[in-house]
């Protein structure tokens, strides 16, 4: 962990792109997500991109390879669905352990091996923590606005499920990400603390909301500031900001928060907005244009892409990033490693 700290306080920390966007290129069908192990599974499983680090490894480890290749530092392990919650849309709650470890275990060997060739850069493993397909503080149900799809304990129990495999996969970090409802997030922060204390370790938590629309609200509500607001008792490495909008509608978020924290600041926007067919046109020069404007405005500690991006446009965030120091971060030298 500590040479993780190291590295922040040194450099923008440069992290990854979309997982989803690199596995549509395989085009994998029904038969490839099964592999040999699920081929009689009774349920479709196309579409379960989590499951690929099982039937799929050495995809997902050549993907890891292209984001380190083009400059990542840190790249996110193939978990963002990979909750006994998530999973149950498949019938697989009993494979989450698996799930979160072996992701974990296959993106340690690619930074292990990137790492040895260049000691000078050393490359780190976040464990992506999804926000889920359920929400502990709004209804589904229109007609019934108290009803609740999930409690917060059913919430815990399943992020520390996670978290523990993740841990024990050998990440260095955990990312909470994509965050649409705080207080999902609050029952993965409380489940990571649990294992913090049961275990005597000190991970380091990244946090990163999603705000939603042109309101500039998380989908529960808040504003960037009372997202950070919010979490703030809890000890962040850092805070920010990814999904939904592209590099330019994320600047006045990441400014709302960035002069009222001493976390360091991350953001890994889009590729700009959806098109009618769903897909993301913003070229990565264009996207780095966007994305220089925060390293002009010193907002950022940690950045990368969301949906969209690809090893090109890391590439591009990268080579601009090194240009820059990062965001001052009084928290992180008080940070043990």
């Amino acid at each position: 962990m500590s040479s993780f700290i190291a590295a922040l306080q040194e450099r923008i920390l440069v992290l990854d792109g979309a997982m989803g966007t690199m596995l549509q290129q395989y085009k994998f069908t029904e038969e490839d997500y099964r592999g040999q192990r699920f081929k009689d599974y009774p349920i479709a499983l196309k579409g379960n991109n989590d499951l690929l680090s099982i039937t799929q490894p050495e995809a997902i480890k050549t993907i890891h390879a292209k984001y380190f290749e083009a400059g990542a530092d840190i790249i996110e392990t193939n978990t963002f669905s990979a909750t006994t919650i998530a999973m149950a849309d498949y019938k697989m709650e009993d494979l989450v352990y698996e799930l979160n470890y072996q992701s974990a275990k296959l993106a340690r060997e690619v930074a292990e091996a990137y790492t040895a060739k260049e000691p000078h850069k050393p490359r780190f493993v976040a464990g992506s923590m999804g926000p889920t397909n359920r929400s502990a503080n709004m209804s589904p149900d229109v007609n019934d606005p108290g009803y609740r799809a999930i409690t917060f304990e059913e919430l815990r129990i399943a992020y520390k499920a996670q978290a523990e495999a993740l841990i024990d996969g050998g990440v260095d970090v955990l990312l909470i990400e994509t965050v649409f409802d705080t207080l999902n997030a609050k029952a993965a922060l409380f489940a990571i603390e649990q294992i913090k204390e049961e275990r005597h370790l000190d991970i380091p938590i990244m946090l990163s909301g999603t705000i939603t629309d042109a309101s500039g609200r998380t989908l529960s509500g808040q504003t960037a500031e009372a997202f950070l607001i919010s979490v703030s008792h809890i000890p962040l490495l850092s805070i920010g900001f990814n999904c939904a909008l592209g590099a330019n509608l994320l600047q006045p978020h990441l400014e709302a928060i960035a002069g009222k924290t001493d976390f360091a600041v991350s953001a890994h926007p889009n590729a700009g907005l959806p098109n009618a067919f769903g897909a993301y046109d913003e070229t990565p020069e264009e996207m780095g244009e966007q994305i220089e404007a925060y390293l002009k405005k010193d907002l950022i500690n940690i950045i990368g892409g969301c949906c969209g991006t690809t090893p090109e446009h890391i590439k591009v965030i990268a080579n601009l990033a090194a240009k820059y120091k990062p965001r001052n971060c009084a928290a992180l030298s008080g940070v043990e490693g």
